[in-house]
């Protein structure tokens, strides 16, 4: 295998033939089933794409035509990604967690006329959609569903789609594979929309082996090339995790194991003991807490070590590597350090952070763990990461790292950043005018706002739409104000509110495991929305907010705060499936009460 395979190769599939042909019998997709992890090797993974792609195309397949895919992480979504561009089909990956309305959108935008659906649960949502957008279509079922009297679609088991003549069905595929280009779309990737209704990412083959490129460079130059792991956790229907936690084990012909979900993942680490794990922020700030607390409960021994490691490892992201820090560094080294590591499996090679942007202090809490925490940056738009940290460019947490190989950025100069190169999407799907908006001389324009540092990293500043312009017209990051307000442990989520007014005021989510030890504590009964009525219990919130209020400029305190009714999620829409939350969605429903806050 050969880093300059990314440059050759004219598409996905055919890089994926061509690791399963060097990989044969090797273990590649592993899942976990009556208990226990099962594997399906390279070979085997090959044979069902071509079977399922030739089954495709005797559907009625053609060229270009979409399929929408609705799957849990599973083996089947990579198989069935891959088949539906090697019958010459664009993939249309779908949330999980969509609803009927959500569906219809997705199904009537992109004109999908196939659906891969996994079980009868997410076909509870689905196929309702399907009904309504009124079109004839095929639905292949992974697990057996119970098919509705009415409407206008065809089942198919995909047991039955993965039978036949490997041997005619790898030719076949093998042919019409080599007609397919880098510049051909390979996927509609559908953003999650945290301002509006998802639009279509048309991403082609040669933007994601162009990110597949950049990211295999990072991992080899600064770690080595080996044998590597993966646990696959966030949903592959994002752009993140379809690209870094897919078809980058793909290029580096690693093996994907496919993580039980969010209340099995600290056991699904220790047990796949992956070398690379691609993660959101929200779940490295939920660790950090979590590691505080064990630590806490350890005695003053083991948190006399927790706070000089988290001394040190604040220097050290400073560039401040002090000799007298040895002799604590060694001994950290012998206790706490393997401790953290044996959690996360003890080989890993890096954490990656994506998706939305990682406080500096998260990132630094991890590094001086002795964990590698690269972050990286990046949209939908760019098949989706433009940049990201890495030890040989100087390992800096409150930058995303100098842009990957072939990106070009430039700061306009309003601070917005732009980025041209083959990573580019070709616009969104039927939608030309949001395509002209974005894509203007060949530059994606990003939305996002910052500058390079004097090594070439890109530091963010804040998303250009999403920043706060007060009554004085001062510019307010809310994500830097909202990242230190939840890193107190009274604190689980936050939003800061303010434009066009004098002063920024919060909506506050408490964090559940404090307000519980709180109510203990106080005599009080365990009931949130009791509690939230208590003088007592949000003064004591009121207390994280002076904290968090003393390093902050005087247009970045906030003010007032209101609690929310409820923890912000994907379920009511408050938060993408990448654990952004929603700003949009959550003014709808508390503007009122956020507004009030200025009359109190």
């Amino acid at each position: 295998m050969d880093i300059s395979d990314f440059d050759r190769a004219s598409n996905l599939v055919s890089l994926f033939l061509s690791r399963a042909d060097e990989r044969g019998e090797a273990p590649f997709l592993w899942a976990k089933l009556g208990g226990q992890w099962q594997s399906i090797s390279w070979a085997e993974a090959a044979r069902r794409v071509c079977l399922l792609a030739e089954s495709l195309v005797a559907l009625g397949l053609q060229p270009g035509d979409r399929v929408m895919l609705v799957s849990e992480n599973r083996p089947e979504w990579c198989i069935a990604d891959f088949a539906v561009m090697a019958a010459g089909g664009i993939t249309v990956p779908a949330y999980v967690t969509n609803t009927t309305r959500d569906h219809l959108h997705v199904l009537e935008n992109s004109g999908a006329r196939m659906v891969v659906v996994s079980d009868a649960k997410l076909a509870k949502a689905l196929l309702p959609a399907i009904l309504e957008a009124g079109e004839r279509t095929r639905v292949i079922t992974i697990e057996p569903i119970k098919q509705p009297q009415a409407g206008t679609m065809t089942f198919h088991p995909w047991a039955d789609l993965v039978q036949g003549d490997a041997v005619a069905a790898r030719a076949a595929v093998d042919a019409r594979v080599a007609t397919i280009t880098r510049e051909d779309t390979a996927c509609l990737i559908y953003t999650s929309g945290t301002g509006g209704a998802p639009r279509g990412v048309m991403q082609h083959h040669g933007a994601i082996l162009m990110n597949v490129d950049g990211a295999a460079r990072v991992l080899a130059e600064d770690f080595g090339w080996g044998d590597e792991v993966f646990l696959s956790f966030l949903p592959l229907s994002h752009a993140y995790e379809h690209t870094g936690g897919q078809m980058l084990p793909v290029g580096m012909g690693g093996q994907i194991y496919y993580s039980e979900g969010l209340e099995k993942l600290a056991s699904n680490i220790e047990e796949v003991r992956p070398t690379v794990m691609v993660v959101v922020p929200r779940l490295f700030e939920v660790l950090r807490t979590r590691i505080m607390k064990q630590i806490e409960k350890q005695g003053k021994f083991a948190n006399f070590l927790m706070n000089r490691a988290i001394g040190i490892g604040e220097l050290m992201n400073q560039g401040r590597n002090r000799k007298r820090d040895a002799p604590m560094n060694l001994l950290l080294d012998r206790t706490l350090r393997p401790k953290i590591r044996a959690k996360f499996g003890g080989r890993l090679k890096a954490l990656v952070s994506g998706g939305a942007p990682l406080n500096p202090e998260v990132g630094a809490f991890f590094q001086t763990m002795g964990l590698t925490m690269l972050q990286g940056y990046g949209q939908t738009e760019a098949a989706p990461v433009i940049s990201c940290n890495r030890p040989s460019a100087g390992l800096k947490m409150d930058t995303v790292g100098p842009p990957m190989r072939g990106v070009k950025v430039r700061i306009a100069e309003d601070g917005e950043i732009l980025v041209q190169g083959e990573l580019v999407m070709k616009g969104y799907w039927r939608n030309k005018p949001e395509t002209d908006r974005v894509l203007k001389d060949g530059w994606l324009h990003t939305g996002d706002i910052g500058h390079l540092d004097d090594k070439g990293r890109i530091v963010i500043t804040d998303r250009k739409k999403d920043m706060i312009v007060n009554d004085k017209g001062d510019n307010v990051s809310p994500q830097k104000v909202e990242g230190m307000l939840t890193l107190q442990p009274e604190i689980a989520q936050a939003m800061v509110y303010g434009d066009k007014r004098p002063y920024l005021v919060g909506l506050l989510v408490p964090d559940a495991e404090w307000a519980l030890e709180w109510a203990r504590d106080n005599g009080e009964k365990f009931d949130m929305k009791a509690l939230q009525d208590l003088p007592a219990f949000k003064t004591a919130l009121r207390a994280a907010l002076d904290r968090v209020n003393a390093d902050l400029s005087v247009i970045e305190k906030v003010r007032q705060f209101t609690l929310a009714d409820e923890p912000f999620s994907i379920e009511n829409e408050e938060m993408t499936p990448s654990m952004k939350i929603r700003r949009h969605k959550l003014k709808e429903r508390y503007s009122a009460r956020l507004d009030g806050l200025y009359r109190g």
